[in-house]
């Protein structure tokens, strides 16, 4: 019989080198589509599941790219779009990874919506070290106005990934107007403090830089503004979890 072809990603970019996509110094792989449809995204060329921009890669391509710099890097990233759309892709390239020696070192982080069926974590969870969950809003409503979707998908995500000790990090973008009430994120500092106990959490002001149209307006907080967001999530998980940027 003859042997499956290994899967191929599409691809939106690589950053070879960044310091905001996890821990240390990473090689960041930015997958190409999105399940949800996010008023504030910040990279909304990577939001449609097919462009001519987009290009196919092998995971050997990436692989020989990442080992030419790795002496350089702390691990790989994959984000999107949704990286957990091409998870065949992504598992097979940190399998790779994990048993290239020039690699193996390097960890393996997962930038998620958290928009993933258990079938999706089954795969990726076993050459995976970490996952960054973004949650855009603990309230339903909320979060389907945010982002077309209901939140159960993410918050199940979240259960799991708490549960086999992958939850390396919780992103709140926090958008004015829309999620940034006092009462709404002391009350997911508290979940987060019950359901993901000592686990980090960003909180991120929105920055209307290179959103999609339909977000220009919105205002980005002020320097106090997001220093109230990150008191307030910080008061219910403990300070020393909370970045604020």
């Amino acid at each position: 019989m003859a042997e499956a072809a290994a899967p191929t990603g599409l691809l939106a970019d690589v950053v070879r080198f960044s310091w905001v996509d996890g821990p240390g110094n990473r090689y960041a792989v930015f997958l190409q589509g999105c399940n949800l449809d996010c008023l504030a995204c910040h990279n909304p060329h990577t939001m449609p599941l097919r462009t001519p921009k987009a290009r196919v890669v092998t995971v050997e391509e990436i692989v020989e790219d990442v080992a030419r710099l790795a002496h350089f890097l702390s691990g790989v990233t994959v984000s999107g779009g949704e990286a957990t759309l091409q998870a065949p892709f992504v598992a097979a390239l940190f399998t790779a990874l994990r048993d290239d020696p020039r690699t193996a070192r390097l960890t393996r982080f997962v930038d998620s919506n958290g928009c993933a069926t258990n079938a999706v974590w089954d795969l990726l969870l076993p050459v995976t070290d970490g996952v960054m969950l973004d949650l855009k809003s603990l309230d339903v409503t909320t979060h389907l106005e945010l982002t077309g979707s209901t939140n159960d998908q993410v918050l199940a995500s979240l259960d799991r990934l708490v549960r086999e000790d992958r939850l390396a990090e919780v992103r709140l973008l926090v958008v004015p107007g829309h999620n940034d009430q006092e009462h709404l994120l002391r009350r997911t500092g508290l979940y987060l403090a019950d359901h993901a106990p000592g686990v980090p959490v960003k909180v991120i002001g929105f920055r209307p830089h290179g959103v999609r149209a339909a977000a220009r307006d919105i205002p980005a907080p002020t320097e106090e503004e997001r220093a109230a967001y990150g008191r307030w999530v910080a008061d219910e998980v403990g300070a020393a979890l909370v970045t604020v940027v």
